[in-house]
């Protein structure tokens, strides 16, 4: 995530307005947005009411976040999953696809323990990956055109390039390359890793840290995921 054009190359869509629904349909009040990034959703969360601890270990991002509008409604944390306090929270929630970021077994049951112990009794855990069956990695690779931003400071024209590098022990590698469309200079250069679980492996590790009534809905409807659904999003109860 390389939070000089990650809002813009983002845009608002149906995956934020399924969170937004989610929410609504439960009881929430106390809220931690687990891998909150920009804040590009944070922010509609917090307009929305929600009493919102946003963590993220990534400082420039968190910095960029504070700057929107509703973002002093948030308490903002560099950090990760361990800086979530214990019994604490009505949801847990993480969005864009953060669940792949954890490229171990052992991070990722470290993550889903640390959120099963932020949340009070009877909380929930929800997060949104993509499903490995479907292979959408073979559609990033066909794209050889860049994404484009503007620098917000310098008004230049951006593109952003993306080599892929494949998988190396079931992790998919890529490289994002920002460069100024005027020059060709690079302005940030980025290793980006994702882990792509199946569904039956989540809803084990979920199951194994004492999660229950765990429904994983399909490309953002309220609908059962199958094994054509590209998005599963995952729902779960402590």
């Amino acid at each position: 995530m390389i939070p000089l054009v990650y809002d813009q190359i983002n845009r608002w869509g149906k995956d934020d307005e399924f969170f937004l629904a989610l929410l609504k349909k439960i009881n929430a009040k106390k809220l931690a947005d687990l891998g909150c990034g920009t804040g590009r959703l944070t922010t509609h969360f917090a307009k929305a009411g929600y009493h919102i601890t946003a963590i993220d270990p990534n400082e420039e991002a968190i910095e960029y976040a504070k700057r929107k509008e509703n973002s002093d409604k948030v308490t903002w944390i560099v950090g990760d999953s361990t800086n979530l306090e214990t019994n604490a929270y009505d949801v847990v929630i993480m969005t864009a696809n953060v669940a792949q970021v954890f490229l171990t077994e052992e991070s990722w049951q470290n993550v889903i323990s640390d959120v099963h112990r932020a949340l009070k009794s009877g909380g929930h855990f929800i997060f949104d990956t993509r499903n490995p069956l479907v292979k959408a990695w073979e559609e990033w690779e066909k794209d050889e055109t860049p994404d484009v931003a503007t620098d917000q400071v310098s008004g230049e024209l951006l593109e952003i390039w993306t080599e892929y590098e494949g998988f190396i022990d079931d992790v998919f590698t890529f490289y994002e390359t920002v460069k100024i469309a005027r020059t060709g200079e690079i302005v940030v250069h980025e290793k980006m890793q994702l882990k792509f679980r199946t569904q039956e492996n989540i809803h084990e590790s979920l199951q194994q840290v004492g999660f229950s009534r765990i429904q994983a809905y399909g490309d953002w409807e309220f609908q059962q995921a199958s094994a054509e659904t590209k998005s599963f999003i995952f729902h779960s109860v402590k």
